[in-house]
């Protein structure tokens, strides 16, 4: 009887250890990076000015989802940080007017795809410069 039972634990660790959590929140890394606007004239002809985005509004996807999972307001400063996240794949995005005017509704998101490999990762993803 003590062979089946130490057996049933074994077994019970080793589904335990085998399950691989998929990314999202629950983890030690963060995605950090800044949003940066060009703002054009009407037509997008003209640059007016560049500076970077406050309060711009920043999504992220985690894994292979199809909805993003949270969203976060930039700083003062253009910077946006998510935290708390386990190793895997993610995908960071903004809104972007649409300078050709072929676009159903004017906007298109700017993606920028990030791996987390591993615990306590500080991933720096490039700038998202938006048009507006």
């Amino acid at each position: 009887m003590r062979h089946y039972i130490a057996l049933l634990v074994l077994l019970m660790l080793v589904f335990i250890t085998a399950c691989e959590k998929p990314a999202g929140e629950g983890g030690t890394s963060t995605i950090r990076g800044k949003v940066f606007i060009r703002n054009y004239n009407s037509n997008f002809t003209l640059l007016h000015s560049a500076y970077y985005a406050q309060e711009e509004r920043v999504y992220i996807i985690y894994g292979d989802h199809l909805f993003y999972d949270d969203n976060i307001r930039t700083s003062y400063d253009g910077t946006y940080e998510f935290s708390y996240l386990r190793p895997g794949q993610y995908t960071v995005f903004a809104y972007s007017d649409d300078s050709t005017f072929t676009i159903p509704g004017g906007q298109f998101p700017v993606f920028q795809h990030v791996e987390i490999t591993e615990n306590n990762q500080l991933i720096e993803v490039p700038t998202i410069i938006l048009l507006k």
